[in-house]
């Protein structure tokens, strides 16, 4: 399957939000990414709040060295977008700091 581009999630608890911002608009500065909504609960399949950074195949490869040290105390949860939901939540993932579960009910 061909992994069309990259959504990373920012996770956040309440206190971390300004944190959350501020790595965002860095990330926007730094690759010209969008950035979607601050979801302050949890949305989807994500177990705390979120922001999603939409990025090209091209822009994951410098985002990939860039999100360990810009992150801070962050989870970044980073996945492949293949067109099979369940896989790219599941196989075509990356976590820049500690994983956390994923409520996968939602695919099935």
């Amino acid at each position: 399957m061909a992994i069309r581009g990259y959504h990373a999630h920012i996770y956040f608890d309440p206190d971390e939000l300004d944190t959350a911002r501020a790595f965002a608009d860095a990330a926007k500065n730094e690759f010209g990414v969008p950035v979607g909504h601050f979801h302050t609960t949890p949305v989807g399949p994500h177990p705390r709040g979120s922001c999603q950074l939409t990025l090209r195949p091209e822009q994951f490869e410098k985002f990939a060295s860039w999100a360990p040290k810009a992150r801070g105390g962050l989870t970044i949860f980073a996945h492949g977008l293949s067109g099979d939901d369940l896989a790219d939540h599941t196989r075509y993932v990356i976590w820049f700091g500690q994983s956390e579960p994923l409520d996968l009910t939602i695919f099935n």
